[in-house]
């Protein structure tokens, strides 16, 4: 099963960083080569990226039926999303474990099962948007 491994800094710390602790936090963060490298060696690691800026982000939603296309990241929130890794586990608590060698002061990650024709769907609703999209595709 697919896991994505969604990577959360929080805007205002990174912004207040100094040189030094900038200097720190990138030491930190070059562990993700050694973690990835780990995660492939061991048949886990699927994709890893960062991400740009929150300034670079769009938002496009669709509202009354109109598009709207807002700049920034989609939430209203202290964290932005950085970076993920998408990894292959056997179960969420694989997948936590394998995520857990990877840890840093200024992150916090979110891992969440991925949809495909593999996944296995708890969530009821996920199960109902995965019959609606075998039905249209039938």
């Amino acid at each position: 099963m697919k896991y994505a491994c969604l990577v959360y800094i929080e805007a205002e710390k990174k912004n207040s960083l100094s040189e030094s602790e900038l200097a720190a936090i990138v030491a930190e963060c070059d562990a993700a080569a050694a973690w990835a490298a780990e995660l492939k060696a061991g048949g886990h690691h699927v994709f890893s990226a960062g991400l740009q800026s929150v300034r670079t982000a769009v938002t496009v939603r669709k509202r009354n039926g109109q598009l709207a296309v807002s700049d920034g990241p989609f939430a209203e929130t202290k964290e932005f999303l950085g970076g993920f890794t998408i990894i292959e586990a056997r179960d969420m608590n694989e997948a936590i474990q394998l995520v857990s060698k990877f840890q840093t002061r200024m992150i916090t990650v979110e891992v969440r099962p991925l949809q495909g024709p593999d996944a296995e769907l708890t969530d009821p609703i996920d199960r109902k948007i995965a019959e609606a999209v075998k039905k249209s595709h039938t």
